[in-house]
């Protein structure tokens, strides 16, 4: 007996060759008794699924490419987590790599996701990333592209959290708290989220006696040692600042470090806040407030936005495929005691 085919399945089971189709891919549309008897079928006659001449069938690799700065941010391992789980609902496979916010090494990423033949890519774009040459790559491969988290002034399809607003609520919280200066430190300079987050925070200080710490050298990579050394470079000109803003919560663990170990105190002698809310900000000592950005709807929505614009990618000419779509997750405050506690000096 030759090679067992689909229609051989069908037929054993007594269904239409597109409903045994549907069962194999974990269709929920197919009654459970008639999935439980194509099972059965495959398993009588020893079908095993040929996923590769599919792929050539469906001009598909069922794979995703998922390209996000680094896995030390619990914030990226939450959302990435997530994503996988859409993918996986729609049967396909995630390949993930970190760029460490380096152009050079992000393009040698993507140049291996194009030759893999990804069926879609979603980028977190590293510091300093052209647009024009992302656009280059993709355009000659026709991979429908998604960024989350950064863009490039929204000229894509992009998925992120309200940066400005986010800037916003820190800023009005801080500044009801009586804060009178404020240092920004950490996070890459030339990214939308750095520049979003900070405008926010001086259109809500706007009008008010805060006075603003110059951000020159308080930039940096956003991960622990980064906050570390922003807050470092800061204490060293001689501020001390009445409140630290830190890029993202895995930024204002650093932070915390630094302070410590000058001998000052997070949350009585400098109020520090973040932003992200990421796993274990709850539990730092004093806890931190953050603005929580939601990783899991940005990875949900990330998802969807992808395999839609896989799913016209397919249609000639891509034929009703929607202009370019631009989701943004309202953020939520989180006051907690590295701010509650703060009080203003004495004169």
């Amino acid at each position: 007996m030759g090679r067992v085919t689909l229609t051989d399945v069908s037929r054993h089971a007594g269904v239409s060759r597109s409903t045994a189709s549907l069962v194999l891919n974990d269709s929920p549309s197919v009654a459970p008794e008639t999935t439980r008897k194509v099972r059965e079928a495959m398993k009588a006659l020893g079908y095993v699924y040929n996923r590769h001449a599919a792929m050539l069938r469906n001009q598909r690799s069922m794979t995703l490419g998922l390209v996000v700065t680094e896995v030390q941010n619990p914030y990226f391992a939450e959302l990435a987590m997530t994503l996988e789980d859409v993918a996986d609902r729609s049967n396909y496979a995630v390949f993930i790599g970190y760029s460490r916010d380096d152009p050079a090494r992000q393009r040698r990423l993507l140049d291996r996701f194009v030759e893999r033949s990804i069926d879609g890519l979603i980028l977190l774009p590293a510091g300093d990333t052209q647009a024009a040459e992302i656009d280059e790559l993709l355009a000659s491969s026709g991979i429908p592209l998604v960024l989350l988290a950064r863009h490039f002034h929204l000229s894509h399809d992009y998925v992120g959290a309200d940066n400005v607003e986010a800037g916003r609520l820190l800023g009005r919280h801080l500044r009801a708290m009586g804060v009178r200066s404020v240092a920004m430190v950490g996070g890459p300079q030339h990214t939308s989220a750095r520049r979003e987050r900070e405008d926010g925070f001086l259109e809500a200080v706007a009008g008010s006696d805060v006075i603003m710490s110059p951000t020159e050298g308080l930039y940096g990579e956003a991960t622990p040692d980064g906050g570390a050394d922003a807050t470092r470079r800061l204490l060293d000109r001689g501020e001390i600042p009445d409140a630290i803003v830190a890029y993202s919560d895995i930024v204002a663990v650093g932070v915390y470090a630094e302070l410590t170990r000058r001998g000052l105190e997070p949350g009585r002698d400098i109020a520090v806040g973040g932003f992200d809310d990421i796993a274990g900000s709850a539990h730092r000592t004093p806890p931190l407030t953050t603005v929580a950005t939601f990783p899991t709807k940005i990875g949900e929505k990330c998802g969807e936005l992808i395999l839609d614009r896989i799913g016209h990618s397919l249609t000639p000419n891509g034929a009703g495929a929607p202009a370019h779509s631009h989701h943004l997750v309202a953020p939520a405050l989180r006051v907690r005691a590295s701010t509650a506690a703060w009080r203003p000096r004495r004169a």
